[in-house]
């Protein structure tokens, strides 16, 4: 079989084409490659050289905030026990049917308020009859007394045996105990009656009541009818380290109030503000904690007896020591350190010492200036003398965060405008948003009629 070879008319076709393709390749080496490098070169030479956030040594935004001088607080943390001040269950002194309850479930209470009654119809014929008993037993008394006084003027006459006079005197000393037993049976009788009026042994709130109305009051009743704990004020305990010991015992020799706060379990919300009361005598061998009991006045109620919650502990103040925010602290291989911006712009690293950590703040010590600024918000990337921009902390507050783009029929609206009248112009633009958009509408569809099918 023979190969066929290729038409000449095809090689003049295939020549031009590759002298094209070269002709096409010299023009873009002579004036394409020129543009583009020019195009560089223009993009390099501008405000932040077109490597703000990429390329070699990028300028990388970041948010700061000066070192300030301010009192930074010590606090210890802990967990802590709330528990009643007092406690008390109100429980009848006297058997008997429960005729009323004088309280609301929950309520605070006062010392001495009445909260419940027992029938006293029994107690009160009891005391009806132990004083009708002393009333009998005093007039016998009375009666034996002028007795006595009548036998000793016989006696000063010699008219009546001393042996009936010694007799008399005897009867009228049997009576006087008659009385005096008289007297404290109704005395027990009248205190049996006014325990039928049930009262609050201490202020506090009541709790649930145990016992309903109608139901058999017992004095032996371990329930009683109600349970009542003083939270106005209340009481705290919680265990600190045993190193916090000196500070907190000095402080309160000396009387000075140590604040306590106390805060919901997931430290969100703080619940209450006290102060240490007291601290226990001993330390506890096993934990090197010792207990500390704090007092809060509970005026709102937010703290319940049994209740556990986070205790921050104002162990001492720092005043006016140099403060950053705690987010500008990093450690590396040289310890603790900071970014400061300096006046071209660029970071420069500084060692620091850290300290007690108060509301973001931290206390710290080095080579560091009040009034310098240390990077807080983008140190990721940053490195010993890099370039950066500074921008704000909170994104709202960043250039253009505030702008609202422009709509599409907002910005046909502002070309229509300017081929208005000046004041039909002026007219529309005082118009509310809904009626100038309703005008436009309007006009338009005006147009649209008017223009020719």
């Amino acid at each position: 079989m023979k190969t066929r070879k290729p038409s000449r008319r095809v090689l003049p076709w295939v020549v031009g084409i590759l002298l094209l393709a070269g002709g096409g390749f010299g023009w873009w080496r002579a004036h394409g490659a020129d543009a583009a490098g020019g195009a560089a070169s223009r993009a390099a030479s501008a405000p932040g050289g077109g490597r703000r956030f990429g390329g070699i040594n990028p300028v990388q935004p970041v948010s700061v905030q000066a070192a300030r001088r301010q009192d930074i607080r010590v606090n210890v943390d802990a967990i802590g026990s709330i528990a009643a001040s007092n406690t008390a269950t109100v429980r009848a002194q006297v058997s008997g049917v429960l005729q009323r309850l004088n309280f609301e479930e929950g309520q605070q209470v006062q010392a001495g308020q009445w909260l419940a009654q027992i029938d006293p119809r029994p107690f009160q014929a009891a005391l009806a009859q132990a004083e009708g008993t002393l009333a009998r037993d005093k007039a016998q008394l009375d009666g034996a007394r002028v007795d006595l006084a009548r036998y000793r003027d016989l006696m000063a006459k010699d008219a009546l045996p001393k042996q009936q006079l010694d007799s008399q005197v005897a009867l009228v000393a049997q009576l006087e105990g008659t009385v005096r037993a008289d007297q404290g049976s109704a005395d027990s009788a009248r205190l049996q009656l006014s325990w039928t009026r049930v009262t609050a042994p201490i202020a506090g709130r009541v709790g649930l009541k145990q016992i309903d109305l109608g139901n058999m009051a017992q004095a032996s009743d371990a329930n009683g009818i109600v349970r009542i704990t003083q939270t106005r004020p209340i009481a705290m305990t919680f265990a600190v380290p045993a190193s916090n010991v000196p500070i907190i015992a000095a402080r309160l020799h000396a009387d000075e109030p140590i604040p306590v706060e106390a805060w919901d379990r997931g430290g969100k919300r703080r619940l209450a503000l006290g102060r240490v009361a007291s601290v226990d005598n001993a330390i506890d061998p096993a934990t090197d904690t010792i207990k500390v009991k704090a007092v809060f006045p509970n005026a709102d109620d937010a703290l319940f007896p049994n209740q556990a919650v986070s205790v921050v502990l104002q162990r001492e103040t720092l005043a006016g020591v140099l403060a950053v925010p705690q987010a500008a602290v990093l450690r590396g291989a040289q310890g603790f350190y900071v970014y400061v911006v300096n006046a071209d712009s660029s970071v420069s690293t500084r060692v620091v010492t850290p300290g007690a950590v108060d509301g973001g703040w931290m206390a710290v010590e080095g080579a560091l200036q009040p009034g310098e600024k240390v990077v807080v918000d983008g140190t990721d990337r940053l490195r010993e003398g890099a370039k950066v921009e500074v921008i704000a902390t909170d994104p709202a507050q960043r250039a253009g965060a505030a702008a609202a783009p422009a709509s599409s029929a907002d910005s046909g609206h502002s070309r229509r405008l300017d081929r208005l009248p000046p004041a039909e112009a002026e007219a529309v633009k005082a118009m509310s948003p809904d009626a100038r958009r309703a005008w436009f509408k309007a006009h338009r569809d005006q147009r649209d009629a008017d223009s020719p099918r």
